[in-house]
């Protein structure tokens, strides 16, 4: 497959025999038994799954949700060739902002989520405003996920998928730019900042993963660390974390270990494959009250993708067999970093050990709020990113001449 230069637009649409083949299987599902008063103890309750189930097979349209992502969410194509691994065709959103002077803005999902995260935020960073910056807006499904072609090689790791997200801004004339993740993203970004901060010129996420500080390394930090209480709030954090890390870390173990058997079954049950993705979208945010519609259009995401569900556990087996999870701790100096942090998020760590983790320069902290920021909490996600870049901000005209703003528009201070 030659690369191609060309942006092809794209809409999704799902066959006929693909959505049929689907209602064969819901109608064919044999569900497990369960324990009297297991809750969420022993995982998706039975009673829910049921419901959803329900609901799939005879109240929800695909359809309509299909063209109200087609409607809403400018969709192209194109083919990024990465090295060692040959082309790839790369499915991503991009919606431009009539700001002449935007800053270019990559965003960046990771899993059980898909480009449908960057919907509530599109239009608040597309937005010309004289009070804050505007951003040409990126949002690709990566490889392996929802219409981009997946890898076919062994070995395909968080480099490689930084090289795809670069090559792709640089293709679509975005030579520097900023970038914005959580989860996968957090990893993506950060690789990002390592390889090719020439292109990628910040990074803000609402993930940060840092360690404790160390006194060979920044001693102020660790003096801080050692003599200051945790607050209520970092004990909360510890909190979270320990339960993350201890019985909400089992999908981790399986996605990372033996991914293809577990393929298996997301890839031919369309219940299993909703029950390992709801569990995950109620453990992981905050209280948000998900609609039906919304959780079976994310799970539809990944039953109709174009490399199916499989795929998007592979990621977990790379990373952790070439070694590369400490990029998420391995300090980023040389650009402007920013985090936001949510209580619920999955790994809450103090403010202190997030500041090891390079040139940090923006921080804000919220009451609330979970793992899929963009979606729970799209106004304040923004708003700070807008503090970030804005003017007086502390990565203002981090790229220069795209200040986010027009000339006629200039800020107010």
């Amino acid at each position: 497959m030659a690369t191609s230069n060309t942006d092809q637009a794209f809409k999704i649409s799902v066959s006929e025999s693909q959505i049929h083949e689907l209602k064969v299987k819901l109608d064919l599902i044999r569900f497990p038994d369960e324990l009297e008063d297991a809750g969420w103890a022993y995982g998706s309750p039975l009673k829910d799954v049921q419901r959803l189930v329900a609901y799939w097979k005879s109240g929800y349209s695909w359809r309509e949700h299909e063209k109200h992502i087609n409607d809403t969410l400018p969709q192209f194509t194109k083919d990024i060739s990465v090295d060692g691994f040959g082309t790839l065709n790369i499915h991503f959103v991009h919606q431009k902002s009539s700001v002449q002077n935007a800053i270019p803005l990559l965003f960046v999902h990771g899993w059980p989520g898909s480009f449908l995260e960057v919907t509530k935020i599109l239009p608040l960073l597309t937005a010309a405003s004289k009070q804050y910056p505007s951003f040409h807006v990126v949002a690709l499904s990566l490889p392996g996920y929802g219409f981009s072609e997946a890898p076919k090689q062994k070995g395909f790791g968080l480099f490689q998928y930084a090289e795809v997200c670069n090559k792709l801004m640089i293709e679509l004339g975005y030579t520097e730019y900023v970038a914005q993740g959580g989860d996968w993203g957090y990893y993506i970004t950060r690789a990002l900042g390592h390889k090719f901060s020439k292109n990628c010129r910040a990074v803000h996420s609402n993930m940060p993963r840092g360690s404790p500080p160390k006194f060979i390394h920044n001693q102020v930090l660790f003096l801080q660390h050692a003599l200051v209480p945790y607050s209520e709030a970092e004990k909360a954090g510890f909190a979270r974390s320990a339960w993350f890390l201890g019985p909400g870390f089992g999908y981790r173990q399986q996605q990372s270990t033996q991914p293809q058997t577990l393929g298996y079954s997301l890839s031919d049950s369309p219940a299993g494959l909703l029950a390992w993705i709801y569990e995950k979208l109620r453990n992981w945010t905050d209280d948000y009250r998900w609609t039906d519609d919304e959780i079976l259009t994310w799970v539809s995401i990944y039953w109709f993708s174009r490399a199916g569900p499989a795929a998007t556990t592979r990621i977990y087996y790379e990373v952790e067999t070439a070694k590369e999870r400490d990029i998420i701790t391995k300090p980023i100096n040389n650009i402007p970093l920013g985090f936001s942090y949510f209580p619920r998020e999955l790994v809450v760590t103090p403010r202190s050990w997030a500041r090891t983790l390079g040139n940090v320069v923006f921080e804000s902290t919220h009451a609330s709020g979970g793992h899929f920021a963009a979606h729970e909490k799209p106004t304040i996600l923004v708003d700070d990113i807008r503090q970030m870049f804005g003017k007086g901000g502390p990565a203002n005209h981090v790229i220069p001449h795209k200040s986010g703003f027009d000339h006629g528009l200039k800020a107010k201070l």
